[in-house]
């Protein structure tokens, strides 16, 4: 064992990193906008919703990220899906 090191690796509990302290990372809980709004529906034809949900590449933006909830996550990739078919949501981005 070389001598700078502790029994549990470099930056165990011997070390000087960490100190047995845990920092706390408070986020400010995500909701889901069709939820909070019930006036907003889920609509394949309308794209400008969809597009907030989407990323640049054409990628639905997923659950953890967006916030919405289960329920509202599955209505709104069955309406990209549907928006997609019929040409008014790229698959991908348009390549240059």
């Amino acid at each position: 064992m070389s001598p700078g090191r502790s029994e549990s690796g470099p930056r165990g509990r011997g070390g000087k990193k960490g100190k047995g302290r845990k920092r706390r990372l408070f986020q400010k809980r995500k909701v889901c906008r069709f939820c909070a709004d019930p006036k907003l529906a889920i609509n394949y034809k309308n794209v400008k919703t969809l597009r907030y949900f989407t990323t640049e590449r054409g990628k639905m933006i997923p659950r953890r990220i967006s916030g919405n909830c289960a329920q509202h996550q599955r209505k709104l990739s069955e309406a990209i899906h549907r928006a997609r078919t019929i040409a008014l949501l790229p698959f991908t981005s348009a390549h240059s």
